[in-house]
Formats: C-alpha cells, sequence, structure tokens
C-alpha cells in the first residue's frame, strides 16, 4: 500500500508543476494594466511606472514565473494589491466558509442519492425508481441560482423557517478558532449557535448539492443494476440472507467504484462552482473572494485562489485513488 500511494504521489509533481505554469500564463494574459486599475486612470505615468516596478512586472515572464514558485515552495502566496494583506492569512476564512458549505452539500448529496440510487435498482420498475429517477433528471437540469432563489422566497420569506443569507448570528458571535463555524461553536459550547449555523447551512447546502445528489443517485443506480445481475448476488441470496445485507454489504461494494469516481469528481467541482451559491446567499467563500479579486484586478489573489482550489481539487482525486485500493484491493497491483 505505502508503493501505492508513493507512486500516485510521484504522478502529482508533474501534475500540480503543470496547474502552476497554466494558471501563470492565463492571469497574465489578461489583458488591462493592474497599475492603472490600482492607481487608477488618473494616476500620473512615473507612480504607475514605479508600482509596476514594486510589483516585478517589468521583468521577463519567466522571470517573475521562478520568483513566484521561489515564494511558493517557502509558502508565500504574495499579498493582496488591494489590500496589502499577505493572502494566506487572507484567504484561510475564506476557503474554510467554502469548505463548510462544500462538505455540508455533499453530505446532503451522498445521503440523499445513494440511497435513493440503491433503493431504485432495488425496486426497479416501480413507483419509487420513476419518481426518484425524475427528480434526479429535473435536479440535474435545474439552475443553482433559480433553486437558491426559490428556496429563499419559500423558506425564509413565506414560512419564516430558515436564514436567507450568512453564516451566523452576527449580533452573537462565537470565537473563531478553525473557521469552520460548526466546529467553532461546539468547541466553544455554544449549543445554542451551532443550532443557528445549522440553520444558516440548510439552505446554500441543499441549492449546492442538489445537482451533485441528482448525478450520484443515477449513477448508484445504474451501477447498482448491473451488480445485482452478478453471480454472487443470486449466490447470496440462494444463502437465505436478507435482501437489506444482500444489496448494501454485498452488492454496493461492488458497485460503488464509479459511484466513487463521481463523489470525488463532483466535491472538487464544487469548491470551484459555488460562487453562484455564495453570491446568493452572502455567504463569505472563496469564490466571492476571486470574483472581488478579478473586479479589482488584484492578480495575485486570482493566481492563488484559482491555484489553491486546483491543489485541492488533484488532492480530492489522490484521496479518491487510494479509496479505490481500500474498497478494491487489486487495484493496488495494478
Amino acid at each position: 500500500m505505502k508503493a501505492y500511494i508513493f507512486k500516485r504521489l510521484l504522478i502529482m509533481v508533474p501534475v500540480l508543476i503543470g496547474m502552476t505554469i497554466i494558471v501563470f500564463s492565463i492571469i497574465h494574459a489578461i489583458p488591462g494594466d493592474p497599475a492603472e486599475t490600482i492607481l487608477g486612470q488618473k494616476a500620473t505615468e512615473q507612480s504607475k511606472e514605479a508600482l509596476r516596478e514594486q510589483l516585478g512586472l517589468n521583468n521577463p515572464w519567466y522571470q517573475q514565473y521562478f520568483t513566484y514558485m521561489g515564494d511558493l515552495l517557502q509558502g508565500d502566496l504574495g499579498q493582496s494589491i488591494r489590500t496589502r494583506v499577505p493572502i494566506s492569512q487572507e484567504i484561510m476564512p475564506y476557503l474554510a466558509a467554502t469548505a463548510e458549505l462544500t462538505i455540508s452539500a455533499m453530505l446532503f448529496a451522498i445521503i440523499v442519492g445513494v440511497n435513493a440510487g440503491i433503493i431504485s435498482a432495488w425496486k426497479q420498475n416501480s413507483w419509487f425508481d420513476y419518481i426518484c429517477m425524475l427528480i434526479a433528471l429535473i435536479g440535474v437540469s435545474m439552475p443553482i441560482f433559480w433553486l437558491g432563489l426559490m428556496e429563499q422566497w419559500i423558506f425564509s420569506l413565506k414560512l419564516h423557517w430558515l436564514p436567507s443569507i450568512g453564516r451566523m448570528n452576527q449580533r452573537d458571535p462565537v470565537e473563531t478558532v478553525t473557521n469552520l463555524y460548526v466546529l467553532d461553536t461546539i468547541i466553544a459550547g455554544r449549543w445554542d449557535q451551532l443550532w443557528t449555523v445549522i440553520k444558516h447551512l440548510v439552505l446554500p447546502s441543499v441549492a449546492l448539492g442538489t445537482i451533485p445528489m441528482a448525478v450520484i443517485a443515477r449513477m448508484t443506480r445504474s451501477s447498482m443494476l448491473e451488480v445485482m445481475n452478478s453471480d454472487f448476488v443470486r449466490t447470496a441470496k440462494a444463502k437465505g440472507l436478507s435482501q437489506f445485507v444482500v444489496v448494501y454489504k454485498h452488492a454496493l461494494k461492488n458497485a460503488f467504484i464509479p459511484v466513487l469516481t463521481v463523489i470525488g469528481l463532483q466535491t472538487g467541482a464544487l469548491l470551484g462552482g459555488a460562487v453562484l451559491t455564495e453570491t446568493i446567499f452572502a455567504w463569505p467563500g472563496v469564490g466571492r473572494y476571486i470574483y472581488d479579486a478579478i473586479s479589482s484586478r488584484d492578480y495575485p489573489v486570482i493566481q492563488s485562489g484559482i491555484l489553491i482550489i486546483a491543489f485541492i481539487f488533484v488532492f480530492i482525486n489522490l484521496i479518491v485513488d487510494l479509496l479505490y485500493a481500500a474498497v478494491d484491493p487489486r487495484i493496488r497491483y495494478r
């Protein structure tokens, strides 16, 4: 197993280097003068030139890249042009907010999607199967921004059940330790605020997790139907095992590899695609952080934000690869 992990880590090295080159090239190909954006069009040419020299924009692109890589290897993501705060310090609360939202959305998607897919395959061609697949089709086709607005209109404005924006009650804040408010409220023993944080999470999590839930449900059903017709499933039934044990213990484990692939891909996609949900629900996540940086041409923030999300995506894929080996030990020997 150690050799398999080492092999996967080695494969990641050229991938990560390639990502830094792509992100660096794209950012520097964006038209516009960062110095003029920061100082304004009325700034003198001398002040613009001084800022370009300060930021290293006058150096050749390859020199800028090697300087950037040297800083990156030392853990230095640079400094925000707009706020003059180190990015590694400034981005952490935004990353934590997006991580908390993504984890909640994926928990909803996995729990509902996997079980709906299993039961649909178990009860193939039943009314439950038809309803689940219809809901999955609607879920895949439904725009996130429309679903988010409908949730706010129904559950916040009409029923007054759940809050529509924010992460917690700002009038009664809890001391932040991890910037993951669920954990912070548990650490502080603030159970009233924990309930408030969970209520704030519900609507954005459901909106963000609906599409992954639908994709996971359809993939689980398809994979389970293929496995349910296998010889080992018929043997398990012939032994007199209950249908529940046959489906969840024997069939699901053998059908879970493609489902695990979808879960990994959808988790990575949510990290980079949560900007709509974060905008609708005023969620202070990394998507909005990068969006604000794009508006102000804050190149170091854009570069670092995209790169961090890309790194997380790659590491999620690594975790999925390792889980493949855990689910099916034959994979590590290929």
